[in-house]
């Protein structure tokens, strides 16, 4: 058997361009920019546009919505230059299905104690799915991780984005247990909500090389 291929990176919550390049400079694959106003990592279309358009072609930007409409979200993700949409509220499948004819979709469930990893085959359409932790009040970026073995044997014709509670200290841990497409990192590699280490992103992208070298 060769080499199992090594967790591509997203960091999440990106609200400026000398972030973004700490994050490029790092290794990442993909750039988060959140547009749920609710967020204190909200960034507003026009400034991630003008992110979006200094991105090297290898790094993949992801515009993050929660229980927005569809029409606003084909919106902003065209204004801003977005082939990738993450839904990360409570949208159907249905919005799922019709976004996914002209975007590439990651759907985002949160993970509840009674989680099963059949529950994911209502997102079919979508082009990944993103594990998160549940919490009552915050929609993603709380610092919480959920059990990783919860994920199960998980249908290997999906990619899974991991996230909740991923830190330098424990992303090595979590690529052995679930073996995910890639890894979504936001609030351990921060100072402070939407402002990035630019040591605990490097400290972060080590570890993922680490645990892809020991797989």
């Amino acid at each position: 058997m060769g080499k199992s291929p090594k967790a591509k990176v997203k960091i999440c919550g990106i609200t400026n361009w000398p972030d973004a390049r700490r994050a490029i400079e790092a290794g990442a694959d993909f750039l988060g920019f959140n547009f749920y106003a609710g967020s204190p990592r909200y960034i507003a279309p026009a400034k991630a546009r003008r992110i979006v358009r200094r991105l090297p072609k290898r790094v993949g930007a992801v515009g993050v919505f929660v229980n927005e409409s569809e029409e606003k979200m084909a919106e902003i993700a065209r204004s801003v230059g977005l082939a990738r949409l993450q839904l990360h509220g409570d949208e159907s499948p249905a919005v799922v299905r019709r976004l996914s004819g002209s975007f590439s979709v990651i759907k985002a469930v949160r993970v509840r104690k009674s989680f099963r990893a059949t529950q994911l085959s209502r997102f079919k359409h979508a082009k990944a799915l993103l594990l998160d932790s549940f919490d009552a009040k915050q929609r993603g970026g709380t610092g919480k991780t959920f059990d990783w073995r919860a994920s199960g044997r998980l249908n290997g014709s999906v990619k899974i984005f991991l996230a909740g509670g991923i830190t330098p200290e424990n992303v090595g841990d979590a690529i052995r247990i679930t073996k995910p497409y890639a890894v979504d990192v936001c609030s351990s590699v921060e100072t402070k909500p939407g402002k990035k280490d630019a040591k605990r992103l490097k400290a972060f992208m080590r570890a993922v090389e680490k645990a892809g070298r020991e797989a």
